[in-house]
């Protein structure tokens, strides 16, 4: 077409062909690299504006993961990955990214052992566009006993790195008084969120005959890694603040005579749902414990509330609602469904007896009780709804929502260490009173 006829054309019509003088394809565009460095795995993601295809293989001398994506040029954002991968982290080494061929870029992990790669694609959910994850599994994956051993030794969140080592003041040598945390570093993922406890905070409790036998109390901190949970108004995770918490809550646990405390996440990484349960059944666990911080609709929402499971329907249209939200979390956080071995995800298949639910019943009101002395509670009893990590058939479990991260209100107080030392108390407390009132049977049994 002549130039002249040409522009006659396009004035005529100039909404709808202007998108002729575009180029007819264009590679995709990565929108964000990130990297989740954990014991348990190590998770790489790249976000990008377009769904990919991709291959990938393994070279075991020396041990290598090579990833080929196609539709992808490499740039500047590809390359960002290169600096995000840390010297510790438990499984890379190092991470190269070229252009293998024409729109197909090569990325090749050095790795410090072998590993059980998965590499699968994620559809847009939530905030997130179209993902590629990668995850860098051990070939031996690591033994849930051993991990609780290793927690329960210690100081807990001194040994992770998340306290740094307690210095007293003269003011509180001179009174005796148990020496401060100092201040968290500045680049700490939860500084400002776990302190040294305040003595003063702790409530005595009356004496009671102590429990007959060790108490495995699994701690489930809710969310994590690619997982945010909800967000508050001034940016507060939920993923951090609950993690904070069960910190403060092992430390009690694990400070009790006959009680141990196995954390199903210590660091910031996303764990399946059906992992959480078969981690508290791999240690046998007495008792699980999900703490949450969750966000509802309406922003005045308020109080904590204690939830146990419900197989048949929910006790209220907000339990019905958050179970549904909070079930969303391995679309978020990302599960390669196609590949997870039956064994696991039948844990979200068992139905939970009715002992195991009575039981819940019991201990979700005993830590209620606690948690209403601390201030509101959104619920005045325990209720129930279908929450799959609830669903170990032989655990008693309990699902808390300490209080709504979406009321600007609570959002503040969850900031505060000494609310979130207070909120570990409660727990602990309702936690320790209720296996003194109905002390437990022999291992594997509800009462």
């Amino acid at each position: 077409m002549p130039e002249r006829g040409r522009r006659r054309f396009l004035s005529a019509v100039p909404g709808a062909l202007l998108a002729l003088d575009l180029p007819l394809a264009h590679g995709a565009t990565v929108v964000a690299v990130r990297v989740w460095p954990a014991r348990d795995y190590t998770r790489v993601t790249l976000e990008l504006d377009e769904p990919l295809r991709t291959s990938h293989f393994t070279v075991t001398d020396p041990p290598r993961l090579v990833v080929d994506i196609e539709g992808v040029d490499t740039d500047a954002a590809l390359r960002d990955i290169v600096a995000k991968v840390q010297s510790n982290d438990p499984y890379i080494a190092s991470v190269r990214v070229g252009q293998n061929r024409p729109k197909v870029t090569r990325l090749v992990f050095d790795l410090k052992a072998p590993v059980a790669p998965q590499v699968f694609t994620l559809p847009p959910i939530a905030a997130y566009r179209h993902r590629l994850v990668l995850d860098l599994h051990p070939v031996e994956p690591p033994d849930p006993l051993a991990q609780l051993i290793e927690q329960t030794r210690g100081t807990p969140a001194e040994a992770a790195g998340l306290l740094p080592p307690r210095t007293a003041s003269p003011a509180a040598e001179a009174r005796g008084a148990p020496a401060p945390a100092t201040r968290a570093p500045a680049d700490d993922p939860i500084a400002g969120l776990i302190r040294e406890r305040d003595p003063s905070s702790a409530r005595r409790a009356p004496r009671a005959p102590e429990i007959a036998r060790m108490i495995t109390v699994a701690i489930d901190p809710g969310h994590g890694g690619e997982d945010p949970g909800a967000i508050g108004r001034f940016g507060t995770m939920e993923k951090d603040v609950v993690l904070a918490v069960a910190f403060r809550l092992r430390e009690r646990i694990n400070a009790e005579p006959n009680m141990r405390a196995f954390m199903t996440r210590d660091s910031d990484f996303f764990v399946p749902l059906a992992t959480r349960v078969s981690k508290a059944r791999a240690v046998q666990a007495d008792l699980f414990v999900s703490l949450h911080a969750d966000a509802f609709v309406l922003p005045h929402a308020r109080g904590s509330s204690v939830f146990v499971l419900s197989d048949t329907t929910a006790t209220s249209v907000g339990a019905r609602w958050l179970a549904s939200r909070e079930n969303r979390a391995d679309l978020i956080g990302g599960v390669n469904l196609p590949k997870r071995s039956r064994e696991v995800a039948s844990v979200l298949l068992d139905l939970s007896t009715t002992a195991q639910i009575k039981e819940s019943k019991r201990l979700g009101s005993a830590v209620l009780g606690e948690l209403r002395s601390l201030g509101d509670v959104h619920k005045a009893a325990v209720e129930q709804a279908a929450f799959a990590v609830l669903r170990a058939p032989d655990i008693p479990s309990i699902l808390v929502e300490t209080a709504f991260i979406s009321n600007p209100d609570e959002e503040r107080k969850l900031r505060n260490p000494r609310y979130q030392v207070q909120l570990a108390d409660a727990v602990f407390t309702g936690i320790r009173r209720h296996f003194r009132r109905h002390p437990p049977g022999p291992r594997g049994q509800t009462a």
